[in-house]
């Protein structure tokens, strides 16, 4: 059955890599992207897959909350129900990482925007889809005041692993609050130091195998492996459901998350 797939972040690296391997299986492919030249080479790139089906393109900036709203809409305008929303984009180096309002784009794209795109899109979602949010094997213990933009993170690597963790925790709090009546989530870390464009900036190497991501994700997406594993976190490096940070099994941490993703995202 032809199944409607929502990928943010699918321009290039992983996102693209399994934008292409979905369309292989005949699903309908909506493309996101912050750059609309960029969009458009990679929804050529995908209808060229053999078997493709529809693919769309949605252009929204993620680092800006009101583009994510818009991209929601978008969205909802055109469809009535979507199966899959893989919330995949995701930032570890920029040049300047602290906004106008004083947050940190890191924690904005990396954990409020797919907080926000997947509150809104849950209508659509219903029971019977899925939210596979992409972490990362590097996660640590958040700073609340640096999720609020209250003070500054200033190292790549702490900013990234810490809104990577929030994610995560995220995840398995909106499945636990939503049960049965929404949609299956699951964070999955797609594999260490794949060759995806963040690698690249971020580390100065190639990276491995991006088909390593594409495949996790795509089997997060739609097998019944993950059917029932709502909550749950998938460590690709280890090929197996595990648990994440420490930081991640307190409760009042994954509270404290949570309220301070409330206190700055309107839903």
């Amino acid at each position: 059955m032809t199944k409607n797939i929502l990928i943010t972040g699918s321009t290039d690296g992983i996102g693209l890599a399994t934008a292409k391997q979905l369309a292989a299986q005949g699903h309908s492919i909506l493309l996101h992207g912050r750059t609309a030249d960029k969009l458009e080479r990679a929804k050529s790139d995908v209808q060229d897959v053999k078997g493709s089906a529809i693919v769309e393109t949605y252009l929204a900036d993620l680092s800006n909350l009101k583009e994510v709203e818009q991209l929601a809409d978008a969205v909802k305008a055109k469809h009535e129900a979507l199966d899959v929303l893989i919330n995949n984009a995701g930032i570890f180096r920029v040049s300047n990482p602290v906004k106008d309002d004083g947050q940190d784009v890191r924690f904005v794209v990396n954990t409020l925007a797919p907080y926000l795109l997947t509150r809104r899109l849950l209508p659509l979602l219903g029971i019977e889809g899925r939210v596979v949010n992409l972490s990362s094997a590097a996660q640590a213990p958040f700073n609340i005041a640096a999720l609020k933009g209250e003070v500054n993170v200033g190292d790549d690597f702490s900013a990234y692993a810490q809104s990577k963790l929030a994610l995560t925790m995220w995840t398995e709090q909106m499945a636990e609050e939503l049960g049965a009546n929404g949609p299956v989530l699951v964070a999955v870390n797609p594999g260490s130091m794949l060759g995806s464009k963040m690698v690249t900036e971020g580390f100065g190497v190639a990276g491995g195998d991006i088909g390593i991501g594409a495949d996790i994700l795509s089997r997060a997406a739609l097998s019944d492996e993950f059917a029932d594993a709502s909550g749950k976190y998938f460590d690709n490096d280890s090929q197996r459901f595990a648990a994440p940070h420490l930081f991640a099994a307190d409760k009042g941490n994954v509270e404290a998350v949570v309220l301070a993703i409330k206190s700055i995202v309107a839903v």
